[in-house]
């Protein structure tokens, strides 16, 4: 009997549904361990910066937080467009571990330099807990994106919600340890950073990214014409289709080259070309910069009415309150994202970050007042944040996503660290609710922008 030597063997289909499932769960336990440190950091970051080198200069400290996850993500999308999602995500929880570190020894050195580097690296930890949502997306079915991306979004709401309350209970336990007054909360940070890169290190795989590129290339029906010189991604064509939506097994071996990583200049070039894309930079950037630069100034606000023995449960109170608006309800914003559209979820969003400004400016020194415009201000940040990655996601394609992604985040961290700069400055020379009115007026643009009309489909289904 001959034996066709030429026939195509079959090439096994991983269950894309497994994979996905464990990834979610993944990724959910260890954005609780990530929002932990996150917050507890920012909760006493200002505070901190505010005793060694005043309250001008607190806002900058924030900012370097912001400016780290921002600086960082270009180096930890570069990693994952190579080598996929997991090592990105260890290695900005490592540095981050390494900030919160740092920040300790700056608290008993009274260094503000040292304090400036160990807040510009804690951001490693920001730029893991972002990059996740983006995890979430690598292989879910694009009728589920929304919501798939919201869930991980809303992980955080369990450490995040607690975690302001941990601050002073971590202060307390550490101050018996000898370090200073608001240090312990940076070492507990630095504890938890460590403890999700352990977590991802070990168990995520299959990797998300590298299986869906895996799929794509396996579902291109005919090999392409060969890629340019400068191509960022790999074989797979920029434009196949989404890894989930009911292809057919691969008939023949694939081969998949390495991507070598595209840089910002070519993430910046096909965002320039896809109008949904731009809206969904624009609504996560904005979105971002009027929720840092109302939040950090509120703790330095409580601080102005209460007296030091009462600040950090309040400060712990209010954000509290704010960190639920900002992810207890995700998914719910990413049920509607996918029922009613991304643009609409936006312009809601948009919507209630004016309504916070007005509230917070208009609250005075009346507490729970404040409380519902920084409840507010989390609601409106989720809106934006979750529609306008899940339109980002879907408008580029698949080669360039991670580091689109990248540049998306680059954006959105300047533009925090930039509102947080800015609003140490202005709550020092004329206040509070000065500050709440310009950043209202910062989200106005937005608005205009949603409203224009802008294909919203995927790359493939925009031609």
């Amino acid at each position: 009997m001959a034996t066709d030597l030429t026939a195509p063997r079959t090439v096994a289909r991983p269950d894309v549904a497994s994979i996905q499932r464990r990834t979610l769960r993944l990724l959910f336990t260890t954005q609780i361990i990530g929002g932990i440190g996150v917050t507890i950091g920012i909760a006493v970051g200002a505070l901190l910066a505010a005793r060694i080198a005043g309250t001008a200069v607190a806002g900058v400290a924030q900012s370097a937080g912001v400016v780290g996850a921002a600086l960082l993500a270009v180096p930890v999308t570069r990693i994952m467009a190579r080598h996929g999602r997991r090592p990105g995500l260890v290695l900005a929880y490592a540095i981050g571990a390494v900030g919160g570190v740092l920040v300790v020894l700056a608290a008993a050195t009274r260094w503000v330099p040292l304090l400036f580097l160990g807040m510009l690296l804690f951001g490693g930890g920001t730029a893991a807990n972002l990059q996740a949502r983006y995890t979430a997306v690598d292989l879910a079915e694009p009728a589920r994106r929304g919501r798939q991306l919201s869930l991980i979004v809303w992980a955080t709401t369990i450490g995040a919600v607690a975690a302001p309350n941990f601050a002073a209970l971590a202060d307390r336990v550490t101050t018996g340890w000898g370090l200073p007054p608001l240090a312990g909360p940076f070492a507990f940070s630095a504890a938890a950073f460590v403890l999700a890169a352990v977590v991802l290190l070990w168990l995520l795989r299959p990797d998300p990214l590298l299986t869906a590129r895996r799929l794509a290339a396996a579902d291109a029906p005919t090999a392409g014409p060969p890629l340019a010189a400068d191509a960022p991604a790999t074989a797979v064509a920029a434009e196949a289709p989404a890894a989930g939506a009911g292809v057919t097994p691969a008939t023949a071996p694939v081969k998949v080259r390495a991507p070598r990583a595209a840089g910002m200049r070519t993430a910046w070039s096909v965002v320039r070309g896809r109008p949904a894309a731009r809206l969904g930079i624009a609504a996560v950037a904005v979105g971002h910069l009027v929720m840092v630069a109302v939040m950090a100034m509120t703790p330095v606000r409580l601080g102005e009415s209460h007296a030091d023995a009462d600040v950090l449960r309040l400060v712990g109170i209010v954000l509290s309150l704010h960190i639920a608006g900002m992810y207890a309800f995700s998914p719910v914003v990413g049920w509607l994202t996918d029922r009613f559209g991304r643009r609409a979820v936006i312009l809601g969003g948009v919507g209630l970050l004016l309504a916070a400004c007005a509230v917070a400016g208009t609250a005075g020194h009346h507490t729970p007042r404040l409380s519902v415009g920084l409840v507010l201000l989390g609601l409106g940040w989720s809106g934006t944040m979750v529609a306008g990655s899940t339109l980002l996601s879907e408008s580029v394609p698949a080669g360039v996503r991670p580091s689109v992604q990248g540049f998306s985040d680059l954006i959105m961290g300047l533009a925090g660290a930039a509102a947080a700069v800015v609003s140490g400055f202005v709550m020092q020379f004329a206040g509070y609710p000065v500050l709440t009115l310009l950043a209202a007026v910062a989200a106005v643009p937005l608005v205009a922008l949603a409203l224009r009309p802008v294909p919203t489909g995927a790359p493939d289904e925009e031609g």
